[in-house]
Parts: C-alpha cells; sequence; structure tokens
C-alpha cells in the first residue's frame, strides 16, 4: 500500500499567476493533464481518492476515478491557503508585497500558523484514511499543501530538498507507515508538455 499526493490539474487563473477562488475550474490544458495523471495512476492500484472541496482538485480527482473506478471522498481540511481578500488579484498587482513572505497574513485569510496547523490535521486524516483502505490512496491537493507535507511531514532521502516550484499534477509517491518516506518527489514525467516554470503557486 502506498499513498500518492497530487497536485491538482492547471487552471486559466493559475496559469496567468492570479490568486484563485474556490471556484476556478481546470483550463482545457488543466483537464488535458488531469487526464495524464488518471492514465500514469490506473495501474497502480488506487482504491480510494481523497480530495480538497475546491473546485480544480475536485475536477482532477474525479478525471482519476474516472479511470480508476475508485470513489472520492471530499475533504475541506485539503484545500490551499485561503488568500481571502486577494483572490481574484494578479500577482503582478502587489507591489512590494511578498504574499508568500513568513510574516503576512493576507486580510481576511490564513496565516502561515493557521494553515500549517490546517495542513497537519489534514496530513493525520490522510493517514487514517490510507490504514482503512484496502489498496493505494490517492490524495488532490495544492501547491502549497503539498509543500507543506513533504517540509513538515514526510522523510526524504538523503541530499533531496523538495522542489522550489510544485507543477501542475506532480505526483509524489509515499510509503504508507512512519517515517513516511518518500518514494518519488513532484514527478511529472506524465504530462507530455512541461509545467509552467513559473506559473501560480495556488
Amino acid at each position: 500500500m502506498a499513498i500518492y499526493v497530487a497536485r491538482h490539474g492547471e487552471t486559466e487563473l493559475n496559469a496567468t499567476r492570479v490568486f484563485q477562488r474556490p471556484t476556478t475550474p481546470l483550463s482545457e490544458r488543466g483537464r488535458r493533464q488531469a487526464e495524464q495523471l488518471a492514465v500514469r495512476l490506473a495501474p497502480v492500484g488506487i482504491t480510494r481518492i481523497l480530495t480538497s472541496d475546491l473546485a480544480r482538485a475536485v475536477e482532477t480527482a474525479h478525471a482519476v476515478a474516472a479511470l480508476t473506478g475508485a470513489p472520492v471522498v471530499i475533504d475541506p481540511l485539503l484545500r490551499e491557503r485561503d488568500f481571502g481578500d486577494l483572490r481574484g488579484r494578479p500577482y503582478d498587482t502587489l507591489g512590494d508585497l511578498d504574499p508568500f513572505g513568513t510574516a503576512y497574513e493576507p486580510p481576511n485569510g490564513e496565516s502561515w500558523p493557521v494553515f500549517h496547523d490546517r495542513v497537519a490535521d489534514a496530513w493525520q486524516r490522510v493517514i487514517a484514511l490510507a490504514a482503512e483502505t484496502d489498496g493505494h490512496l490517492g490524495v488532490v491537493t495544492h501547491g502549497l499543501v503539498c509543500r507543506a507535507l513533504v517540509e513538515r511531514h514526510l522523510a526524504l532521502a538523503v541530499g533531496t530538498s523538495p522542489p522550489a516550484m510544485w507543477g501542475n499534477t506532480a505526483l509524489t509517491e509515499i510509503e504508507p507507515t512512519p517515517p513516511w518516506m518518500v518514494r518519488v518527489l513532484a514527478c511529472t514525467a506524465h504530462l507530455d508538455v512541461a509545467p509552467l516554470p513559473s506559473g501560480g503557486i495556488v
């Protein structure tokens, strides 16, 4: 048994570097990426899929479910960080403001400590569901969540570092028992086009 964690497919706002709203759907390219992720996961034995409830993640999860036949379970704990009033704003309108800075708290959004506490709860949910699953568990979430999981909850091989950027549908394979060793990290080899080098993170 293993845990497969994937970022959602690309959206138009993602590609144009705009802070996304919860209802943002996948773009045509993002739907193709989700289909390619599904093709990669279909042979491995995914029997359940846990996903964020944001539209772009749910759509990606259902693409995987269409090929694997696995039921989809939705959990808001896997949502991307809530950027509050920044949602809908292009990155390049923020001037010198660093919305990803460690001290920045978006108006009506989540601080980093609140976000990391939620991701910790999400990881406990993933562990519990994986233990109940007869087969492999698929998880569909978001770039900052993927990064937080790797940096705070998973073990990497010596000499391995988290990537600076999580590509759309980047796939991470995790051993199902402590110390939660990462077997494959943020891999996009299933895509027939390279992910955008500087696309929106969230």
